[in-house]
């Protein structure tokens, strides 16, 4: 696989940064009045707001032109139809297939993954409901009180930041820990 770093356009991106690297905010504010609408996107209900980063419009083109030299669009379109783009286990990924909500059917190796995945995320709805209704007990007898995640990577820091982000809806029983690494 070849490295970002390796493309022309990372050397340009480097140069760039030099330039920008001590922009201030308030200054590029003033500058451009539009600026929340030239550097921010909304889907849905979902907004996302870049416009308070160190970029400029050459930025973007510099970002963009770096995903088309990496080849970003095939090798989405590569996850999509379920190709095994995990190089490390030889597997596809299946990051697609957990969020598609639709009928459509995610192929791997020409079968639908989907109703295996509907499956299983059923089974982990139906055991965190019995955690958190104090169903589901310990050795003990009693309710669960606490939950450990024991992760490395993207295993330890997603549970973690969304056990942060949802914070606010958590139950008041259970507590959470993580071990990384």
């Amino acid at each position: 696989m070849t490295s970002l770093t390796s493309f022309t356009t990372w050397a340009e991106l480097t140069a760039h940064y030099e330039e920008v690297r001590h922009l201030q905010m308030r200054e590029l504010f003033a500058a451009d009045s539009k600026r929340f609408h030239a550097f921010s996107l909304s889907l849905d209900e979902l907004l996302f707001d870049f416009s308070k980063n160190r970029i400029t419009s050459h930025t973007l083109r510099l970002l963009l032109n770096l995903a088309r030299e990496a080849d970003v669009e095939a090798k989405r379109d590569a996850m999509f139809a379920g190709e095994k783009i995990n190089v490390t286990e030889g597997r596809a990924v299946l990051h697609v297939a957990l969020r598609n909500r639709s009928d459509r059917p995610v192929l791997v190796d020409g079968q639908d993954v989907m109703p295996d995945v509907r499956r299983v995320l059923e089974q982990m709805r139906a055991f965190t409901e019995k955690v958190r209704s104090g169903a589901w007990r310990g050795y003990t007898g009693q309710p669960i009180t606490d939950v450990v995640n024991i992760g490395i990577g993207g295993s330890d820091l997603g549970p973690l930041m969304v056990t942060q982000a949802l914070a606010h809806y958590r139950h008041e029983r259970l507590r959470t820990h993580f071990v990384s690494n």
